[in-house]
């Protein structure tokens, strides 16, 4: 495996185990964000995809 695929695959992990923090400390309030999001509309929610995003690669770019 090259290093790049190691590394995408330690960092999709990673991601895995952050995502599961929440539902696993406090499932209540995680199933009500979730409610509350599936009323937001869809070009809001792009909107803060494409902003996550954004702020994702900057950070990259920041840490490399």
């Amino acid at each position: 495996m090259t290093e790049l695929w190691r590394e995408l695959l330690i960092g999709f992990c990673l991601m895995l185990v952050l995502e599961g923090i929440i539902p696993f400390l406090y499932p209540g309030r995680w199933r009500a964000l979730v409610n509350r999001l599936a009323q937001v509309d869809d070009r809001t929610l792009r909107m803060t995809g494409l902003v996550s995003m954004l702020f994702g690669v900057g950070l990259l770019y920041l840490v490399h």
